[in-house]
């Protein structure tokens, strides 16, 4: 069991309670000191205690406390959790009470590492708690649950399974062969060509198939609003926005980089891109936001061009226009809203096409599409070798990859890159 450690869990201070979290060797000690009793509360039934400062026994506060004893905890160490007042003033004495007892500071992702090293999840649940944590719509929260629930991991385990069968007789094969238990070669070819082998690569394909998918449901669809300077791009992004994100003014060039706003259509998440007006420029600030403009616009999934001739009418409150679709453009006014609500259900609609309801992808980063993706590619190679030699070497490679994909087997600098990923306290 390693060190102790503690993290401020909840929100910053002030707040009405604070969770300070511990988990390591001692943890249960260091609870019985701070709380001045020699007595543990019930595992996992909240007790009120008061909190003491090591050196003189002075009071600190009155919090709950819970302690949950390895290996059946979140870290599969002796954790426990103190729920203070979450005055600045309180979070801070009881966290140099607890330093005090031996207890030090958790890093970024220290809890959910201890975890993962202690076998209670795996790299996919890992990516999934990080994704959950930040989720902002509803579908992104649906997916990062049934990932962190174990979906990748579950698929990945049965995957291997498959593999390990066909491994054991590929092996035997090649070790027995000359011996009369083992069945003749012909197994080998139907194993190849038309059995366990092909289903598996059948299942993992289908299963990359849904990972454009994991990939928008995670990052978020990219719409871009271009349009010459003045045309209103800004007063439309705060209008989707419902708020002032982006500097309205009638000053051309005052929007020098792109802005993104994080939008909701339905569930659906999407990233809203205010970029600067495009034009000639001797400004050399102005001209690389227009070429970050232009960059961003090419790479969106969609473009809202308010440029004469463009998809995206604005202003049509100076020009008396009404508001909707016309000749396949729509037309609005984001200072007044007319026709904004045509837009929000266009693009809720344009969401739901290019991110279909139903299940939960499968795959959701690009870290899992890749090493699914070398792993199928070793399958296919199996596949088409005539020698069970070269062909267990290509098995081999395949259920390296799908080690890496649940972290057992993987660099120690992927792994640090990817637990840093979270807050303190996580």
């Amino acid at each position: 069991m390693a060190a102790p450690i503690f993290a401020l869990s909840s929100g910053p201070p002030p707040a009405g309670v604070a969770v300070i979290r511990l988990s390591g060797e001692g943890v249960f000690d260091i609870v019985r000191q701070i709380s001045g009793s020699r007595r543990l509360p019930p595992t996992r039934e909240a007790r009120l205690r008061t909190l003491r400062r090591p050196h003189d026994q002075a009071p600190l506060d009155q919090a709950l406390v819970l302690i949950f004893p390895g290996p059946n905890s979140f870290t599969g160490e002796d954790s426990a959790e103190l729920h203070c007042h979450g005055s600045p003033a309180v979070v801070a004495a009881v966290q140099a009470a607890l330093s005090a007892l031996g207890a030090r500071p958790a890093e970024a992702g220290e809890f959910t590492r201890r975890a993962f090293e202690s076998g209670r999840l795996d790299l996919t649940q890992v990516e999934a708690l990080s994704d959950l944590i930040v989720a902002e719509t509803e579908l992104q929260r649906e997916t990062a649950l049934a990932q962190a629930g174990g979906r990748l991991r579950d698929l990945a385990d049965s995957w291997r399974d498959q593999l390990i069968g066909i491994m054991a007789e590929i092996e035997a094969q090649l070790d027995f062969s000359d011996e009369g238990d083992v069945e003749a070669s012909n197994v080998y070819a139907e194993r190849m060509r038309g059995g366990p082998l092909t289903r598996l690569v059948d299942s993992m394909e289908a299963a990359l198939h849904s990972a454009p998918v994991g990939e928008r449901i995670r990052h978020g669809l990219t719409i871009a609003v271009t349009g010459p300077p003045n045309a209103g791009k800004s007063s439309l992004i705060n209008a989707l926005a419902r708020r002032d994100v982006a500097i309205v003014t009638p000053h051309a060039g005052t929007t020098r980089d792109v802005i993104e706003v994080h939008l909701d259509l339905g569930g659906r998440p999407a990233i809203l891109l205010d970029t600067a007006g495009l034009r000639e420029t001797s400004d050399p600030i102005e001209a690389e936001g227009i070429a970050r403009a232009i960059a961003r616009a090419e790479s969106a999934d969609l473009v809202l061009n308010l440029a004469p001739g463009g998809n995206v009418v604005n202003r049509i409150d100076e020009t008396g226009e009404t508001p909707g679709f016309h000749s396949g453009r729509l037309h609005l006014s984001a200072r007044t809203g007319a026709g904004l609500a045509e837009l929000e259900a266009w693009l809720t609609e344009w969401a739901e096409d290019h991110i279909p309801s139903g299940e939960p992808p499968a795959i959701t980063t690009a870290r899992q599409q890749h090493l699914i993706a070398e792993a199928l590619g070793a399958l296919k190679s199996a596949q088409s070798k005539a020698d069970p030699v070269l062909t267990a070497e290509d098995l081999r490679a395949a259920a390296h990859a799908l080690g890496r994909l649940s972290g057992r087997i993987g660099p120690e600098v992927i792994l640090g890159a990817i637990f840093s990923r979270f807050c303190i306290g996580k």
